[in-house]
Formats: structure tokens, sequence, C-alpha cells
């Protein structure tokens, strides 16, 4: 998914091999201001559960990913959303879930209306994506920035008060 720099689509499908920690600067969407995450990207296979559960102790957002063309891979959604919200008792974690490979059309299988409830129904923003044609590419990370962006101006209100 982050691939961003224009070039040639490999067609050939790699495993994400292990969890790879990018680095993304995003404008916010109608301010000056800009963020920068830290993102552990991660196939979305239970071999590296354990592994994130250890990584993301403080999430401040989530983006779930799931290929349009395989059910399994959007009731898995369910599951890593338990999970990181397990780790995060007491705590609204704002995000969005992204359905990917919207090129397949022909081969969809979970329709945007489906996937559009479930974020609805667990807190979070949707949006659909090609990465191959870089359609809509940018459209989550402006998202989690906004979310972001709010999150944090909150935080600072909350701290100004108690002065």
């Amino acid at each position: 998914m982050f691939r961003s720099d224009g070039a040639h689509f490999q067609k050939n499908y790699t495993l994400t091999a292990g969890i790879e920690l990018l680095v993304k600067a995003v404008s916010v969407p109608e301010t000056s201001d800009s963020v920068e995450f830290f993102i552990f990207d991660s196939a979305g296979k239970d071999l590296f559960s354990e592994m994130l559960e250890k990584l993301w102790e403080q999430p401040n957002v989530v983006c779930l990913v799931y290929d349009v063309t395989n059910e399994q891979s959007f009731n898995s959604c369910n599951k890593w959303l338990e999970k990181l919200r397990a780790q995060a008792v007491g705590m609204h974690i704002p995000g969005v879930l992204v359905g990917n490979k919207t090129d397949l059309a022909d081969r969809r299988v979970v329709q945007q209306e489906q996937a559009q409830e479930w974020a609805e129904k667990h807190g979070l923003e949707y949006c659909e994506m090609s990465v191959k044609e870089m359609k809509n590419f940018e459209a989550p990370f402006h998202i989690l920035a906004k979310l972001f962006h709010q999150l944090y101006k909150e935080k600072v209100e909350t701290f100004h008060s108690l002065a």
C-alpha cells in the first residue's frame, strides 16, 4: 500500500516480510499543518500478531486495509480491531477502513456498502483505493492526518484548561 513514487507497479505479490516501520509526512487538509506518521506495516497474517501487539502499546490512529476481492481479508479486520482495542482499553482510537484493489471490479466480493456499514459501526472512516492505479492513494493518509490533528488539538485544549 505504501508505494508512493509512481513507479512501475510490481505484479508479483510479495508478502510483507515481518513488520516494516515507515515514516510518512502528511499535510493536514484545510490547514497549514502537517503530521509525521510512524507506520507499522505488516501483512494481516496471524504470524505477525504477537510482534505487532508489542509495538502498538499506545496507538494514536489506526488504518485497516483489506482486499475488496477477498472476503477473508475483510473479515480479519474485525479481529485486528479487537486486538488493537484490547491493547488500548478505555481509549478512543480514531481510524480508517480502506478497501484496496478497486481496479479489480469484476472480482469484487466485498461491496462498498457492506464495508461502509462495518466502518460506521466501529467508529471508523471509510475510503477505497487502487494502489495499482494510484487511484485515491493518498485519501487514507489525509483522513488519518485530519483525525490525528483533531485529537492533538483536543489534547492541547485539555492541557490548557488544566493550567
